[in-house]
């Protein structure tokens, strides 16, 4: 074992002398719920978690005293009011959502268009800010919708910066043939040819592989370092801008704005 080896293992061991199960075991109950898990019975979350009935009633019926579960009068449970307070929160102290409002809302007066800040969790896009132009008809989107990245121009902007292992741990071969797009990738080996051409011209553009009618182009967002914080993207309707309209005047302010939000965050 080489000394960064035994020097990360010897890291790992001191982090694990301080971790609480318990804790650990209500924020994965917690984690169940996203977009498309909206409500759950206890049943439910034994199944999804594996743990033992009665650690898992105890752990919801915390949860519900605290405000984080609410439970309705059929055993449904549901978030509850104080996780969307921790999420505010976490988004009101975000140095990165901090430094990208106004570059983004000068984007989005300059092109019309919806604007787009996100970054990668998993192997999906977590949308931290949405500025959104009523004309552009898609899925319900919002602060904190999370997209697959492989479908998306954010998504494939920030996974062209993995290195291969990095990609094949986030994406897997189960994603392919889930696009809801007529363009969405369809295998790994085209995906990864995209990624290619994506890092070296610095950045990507969407046709209608997320939705039909959709388009958008993404650039990522550089605070210092080899790999992107954040990606950025204009979204727009395929019925007013054609692939080559995205890769003209929209992709030179999109690039603009990402550069003035990077200069914003290394400077905070």
């Amino acid at each position: 074992m080489s000394a960064s080896d035994e020097s990360a293992s010897l890291d790992a061991k001191q982090r694990n002398q301080y971790r609480i199960e318990s804790l650990a075991k209500g924020l994965q109950v917690l984690r169940l719920f996203d977009e498309t898990v909206t409500s759950l019975r206890l049943r439910e979350v034994v199944e999804r978690t594996g743990l033992p009935m009665p650690t898992a009633f105890r752990i919801v019926s915390t949860l519900e005293e605290e405000g984080f579960l609410d439970r309705t009068d059929d055993g449904v449970l549901h978030p509850g009011v104080a996780v969307l307070t921790l999420g505010s929160a976490a988004l009101r102290g975000s140095s990165l959502v901090s430094a990208s409002e106004r570059p983004l809302r000068s984007l989005a007066q300059a092109t019309g268009e919806t604007v787009n800040l996100g970054v990668l969790q998993g192997d999906q896009v977590l949308y931290l800010v949405r500025l959104r132009n009523a004309d552009l008809v898609t899925a319900n989107i919002q602060v904190g919708s999370t997209l697959p990245a492989a479908f998306t121009s954010m998504g494939k902007v920030l996974l062209a910066y993995l290195t291969p292992e990095e990609l094949a741990e986030r994406v897997a071969d189960a994603t392919f043939g889930t696009g809801q797009g007529p363009n969405a990738v369809g295998s790994r080996a085209a995906l990864t040819e995209q990624l290619e051409q994506i890092r070296e011209r610095g950045y990507a553009v969407q046709d209608q592989e997320l939705a039909l009618g959709l388009r958008s182009v993404a650039v990522p967002v550089f605070a210092g370092g080899s790999a992107p914080v954040a990606a950025i993207n204009v979204a727009v309707s395929a019925a007013r801008h054609d692939v080559d309209a995205l890769r003209g005047p929209i992709l030179e302010r999109v690039l603009a704005a990402a550069h003035e939000i990077g200069l914003r965050l290394a400077a905070a």
